[in-house]
Order: C-alpha cells, then sequence, then structure tokens
C-alpha cells in the first residue's frame, strides 16, 4: 500500500511537467485576428462609389516684378526720410525754444543780483568810516527827536509850516549829530542828480544862492557884532567917566 502512492507521484509529477512545458510552448504571444479593422475593410453589396476626399485647391503664386518693388521700396524711403526730417525738426524747435527761456531766466537772475547788490553797496556806502567815530543808532534816534519836536512845535499852524517844520529840524539836527552821513547822502544824491541836467542846474542854483545868502548872514552878523562891541564900548566908557565925574 505504500508503494502505490509513491509510484503515482513518480509518474504523475513528470508528466504535469511535460504539459506545462507545452503549453507554454504553444501559447501565441500575438493577437490573432479573424477580421481587419472596420476602416480597411471594402464593401462587397455597395454599388455606389465612394465619397473622395475634397483636395484644398493651391492658390497660384503671384510674383511681383522687379522695377515695382523698386518703387515701392524707394517710396518708403522717401516717407522715412520725410518723417525723420520732421521729426529733426520739432527736435530742434523745441531745444531752441528751450535755450532761449533759460537764457531769458538767467538774464532775470542776473538782472534782479546785480539791482541787489548795488543797492546793498549803496546802503553800504553811506555809512560812516569807524576813524570818523560816528556812529548811527544814537545820532539817528536823536534826529528823530529833533523831527518829532519840531512837529510839535508847528501843530498850531499852517499845514505848509507843519510839514517845513518837522523836516528843517530833523536836517538841521542830522547834520549836526551825523556830518559824515550826511555828507554820504548828499554826495549820492548830486550823482543822481547829474544824470538830469535841469535838476543839477537848479541845485547848483539854490546852493549858491544859499551859500551867498549864509556868507552874507555871516558877515553882517559879524559886522553887527563889531558895531554892538563898538557902541558897548562907547556906552562903557561913559558910564566910567560919569561915574568918575560924579565922584
Amino acid at each position: 500500500m505504500a508503494f502505490r502512492p509513491m509510484f503515482q507521484r513518480r509518474v504523475v509529477a513528470p508528466i504535469a511537467a511535460t504539459f506545462i512545458a507545452g503549453g507554454i510552448v504553444t501559447y501565441p504571444r500575438r493577437t490573432a485576428y479573424a477580421e481587419s479593422p472596420s476602416d480597411l475593410r471594402k464593401p462587397i453589396y455597395d454599388d455606389y462609389p465612394t465619397e473622395s476626399v475634397a483636395v484644398p485647391e493651391q492658390k497660384p503664386i503671384v510674383t511681383i516684378p522687379s522695377d515695382i518693388s523698386k518703387t515701392v521700396s524707394k517710396e518708403e524711403a522717401s516717407v522715412t526720410d520725410l518723417l525723420t526730417a520732421q521729426v529733426r525738426r520739432a527736435r530742434l524747435f523745441l531745444y531752441a525754444h528751450s535755450l532761449a527761456a533759460e537764457n531769458s531766466f538767467n538774464d532775470f537772475l542776473s538782472r534782479v543780483l546785480r539791482v541787489e547788490n548795488a543797492f546793498t553797496n549803496t546802503v553800504a556806502s553811506l555809512a560812516p568810516s569807524p576813524e570818523s567815530g560816528e556812529r548811527l543808532l544814537p545820532g539817528g534816534v536823536y534826529v528823530i527827536v529833533s523831527a518829532m519836536a519840531g512837529s510839535i512845535v508847528s501843530r498850531n499852524r499852517g499845514i505848509i509850516l507843519r510839514s517845513a517844520t518837522p523836516l528843517a529840524f530833523g536836517t538841521i539836527a542830522a547834520w549836526t549829530l551825523l556830518p559824515v552821513t550826511m555828507r554820504n547822502v548828499s554826495d549820492l544824491a548830486w550823482e543822481y542828480e547829474k544824470k538830469v541836467p535841469v535838476v543839477a542846474d537848479n541845485h547848483l542854483k539854490a546852493r549858491t544862492y544859499i551859500q551867498h545868502v549864509y556868507t552874507t548872514g555871516v558877515a553882517h552878523s559879524q559886522m553887527g557884532r563889531a558895531m554892538l562891541e563898538d557902541k558897548i564900548g562907547e556906552a562903557r566908557e561913559y558910564l566910567e567917566e560919569w561915574v568918575r565925574k560924579g565922584r
């Protein structure tokens, strides 16, 4: 009984291995179709012809003559040159006007700076030199006080006198307290007056007349003083003689 199963195993195993190897060898590697694909089949019972595929018509190639192409290229070149010239003119126009505006602005600033420098130099030239020992601050205050005193003195007078008295008081005080500054002011006024000959001539005439009146007044005052001193001397001698006789 034990021998039988062993025998079956030894006989069945080689047979099974043989069938398996044969099946592997004979197994088809590609699928075999019974019919070809449907798109490749041709109809057998169809009498009508098949529709042909429409082939698009090709447009004929148009060749442009060389003369026409040269003419077109020349026209394009002329239009380009004209546009370039117009752009160049516009750029030059803008540059010229911007440069003119810039130059005008620079000239205006230069004139303003020159006027400012002239004004500052003129004001600085009116100040007295340090060697003169003259000071503007206290002297100017005194001049203003003198002008106010003149207005107070002539407050009940006419309008002409009320206008002339403060000016006269202030001018006299300025020439007395600030002689160097007033001399500088008069010299500056004379420089401006020389630009107008009529004003300069009238100024010279008025100055000459004032100097003549002043010198004449001084001379008459000296003569009156001398005469007064003579009269006083005579009166003193007469009194002395009268006192001497009375004794």
